[in-house]
């Protein structure tokens, strides 16, 4: 809680402060930091947008919002000391002159941390004004909201906008899957135990599966996601994301540039999808109507009022990493909307035993299995020998860690941006993304966009509910793999 008979020494500027992200995700999340006391005492939250609030109208505001995320959880003795700590800043992020405004309450603040919730498109504006300000010193450092750019040439055009006003040591990208808990013990899972890294390698694993599927469509972005499609809003960030945490080596420690140096070289290592495979390598799909959620859905175009379109709504690729612990190895990932549930996990398939010595058993491969959502759990199939006196009956069993079951009555399903808002005000890049770890995804990306463009090729349709176009099965297949539903 602030102490007004003195200026606070740290501080949080959020820019685009009434947008969805802010008011669904930011605000609550600091709210929740609040509420286990990890917020310091002289921490100063303001928000700014266009729009003109009061400090008083803007926190009325927001709290409509937190109650919500927050629901049972919503305590008022804690929202009144959150409430003393935020001020509102109306300014257009054009208009230089207005950021006198922000100037005059970071007065005597040091640290301060600017949170950029708005379209990349005016990140350069902002810098640029901050730097004019003074307000881009060396206790300040950015975090940006993805996407960082369209593709390679435009990434580093932003990144350039960025490094103009503050250093890479101080510029933080944000991608909210890398605040989930299970993300997290996926890190844990292979870093804090023996038994799993002699195995994690082409030699015992035989297949890696990331998904990502949505049961929505693209409802009120259909400008934006038109613009970005399935593979640039989900696959150059998400999806690539958890592929460098499942593939990478060990990191020599925590330190972020030993964490992100590992996550580069993976991306690095991925074989360029060319013209002449991208019909085996790749699928896209555009959902048209069907049954969503137990009714009646449109079709992507027809959210856009009919609008003709080839932007993909579904994507699939087998991807390929050429270094030696993964030579050999498919990871195939997937992701869509309107499918038939919304889940996200990564499925470590290993190989068949060499050698069977059971007669007539039907072994099955051991599967490690993470899910992201909608539940976070560790679940691991083991044979076993069924309990009876007929001899060795094997049937496949799950071992599973449950973490809502292990810590369910001290735990609540946190925001992924908890942890990464307290991160950035802990100055821990750790989880951020580095500028030469986005544009080496933007150069994967790009090459596989590249070679749809040659082909000519639209997305092909696929009904809303389903599990995509038939293809996304045909290039499993190939390689004698199915998905795992």
């Amino acid at each position: 809680m602030i102490d007004k008979s003195r200026a606070p020494s740290r501080a949080i500027v959020i820019f685009g402060a009434t947008g969805d992200l802010a008011l669904r995700m930011l605000f609550p999340s600091l709210y929740f930091l609040e509420s286990e006391g990890l917020l310091s005492d002289d921490l100063l939250v303001i928000g700014s947008a266009r729009s003109d609030y009061s400090d008083a109208a803007f926190i009325a505001r927001i709290e409509e919002d937190v109650k919500k995320r927050a629901d049972g959880d919503f305590d008022p003795a804690v929202w009144s000391r959150f409430a003393k700590r935020v001020r509102y800043a109306g300014i257009d992020a054009a208009d230089a002159s207005a950021f006198a405004q922000l100037t005059a309450l970071l007065q005597g603040v040091g640290e301060t941390v600017f949170y950029l919730s708005t379209s990349p498109s005016i990140y350069g504006s902002i810098c640029a004004n901050l730097k004019t300000a003074g307000l881009a010193h060396a206790n300040t450092r950015i975090v940006v909201e993805k996407p960082i750019g369209r593709d390679l040439a435009s990434c580093r055009a932003i990144n350039d906008q960025l490094q103009e006003a503050f250093s890479e040591d101080r510029i933080f990208r944000i991608d909210h899957y890398l605040g989930k808990e299970a993300v997290q013990n996926l890190i844990a899972l292979r870093f804090a135990n023996t038994f799993f890294e002699p195995l994690w390698n082409h030699g015992s694993i035989e297949q890696v599966q990331i998904t990502i599927a949505e049961t929505v469509g693209v409802e009120g972005r259909w400008s934006y996601y038109d613009e970005y499609g399935a593979i640039r809003d989900m696959v150059q960030n998400h999806l690539l994301q958890l592929l460098c945490l499942v593939a990478m080596e060990p990191p020599a420690n925590l330190d972020p540039d030993s964490v992100r140096n590992e996550k580069v070289k993976v991306l690095r290592s991925l074989r360029p999808i060319t013209s002449a495979e991208i019909d085996k390598r790749t699928v896209r799909g555009q959902y048209g109507k069907g049954i969503g959620e137990g009714q009646a859905a449109p079709g992507y175009t027809a959210e856009a009022g009919g609008e003709a379109s080839k932007t993909e709504t579904f994507v699939a690729i087998q991807a390929n990493i050429d270094n030696w612990r993964w030579a050999g190895v498919p990871f195939y990932l997937r992701t869509g909307k309107r499918l038939p549930s919304r889940e996200s996990e990564i499925v470590i398939q290993f190989r068949q035993v060499p050698h069977s010595i059971f007669p007539g058993a039907e072994l099955k491969a051991n599967r490690l299995t993470i899910r992201l959502q909608p539940e976070e759990e560790i679940g691991l199939l083991l044979m076993n020998k069924t309990p009876s006196l007929g001899g060795l009956e094997l049937r496949p069993l799950g071992l599973n860690l449950s973490l809502d079951d292990a810590f369910g009555e001290q735990r609540r399903r946190r925001i992924a941006y908890e942890r990464l808002l307290l991160e950035a005000l802990n100055n821990n890049s750790t989880l951020f993304v580095r500028r030469d770890e986005s544009e080496a995804a933007w150069t994967w990306i790009d090459g596989i966009v590249d070679a749809w463009n040659r082909s000519g090729s639209a997305p092909t349709p696929y009904a809303a509910g389903s599990w995509g176009p038939a293809g996304a099965f045909a290039l499993t297949e190939r390689n004698g793999h199915s998905w795992f539903e």
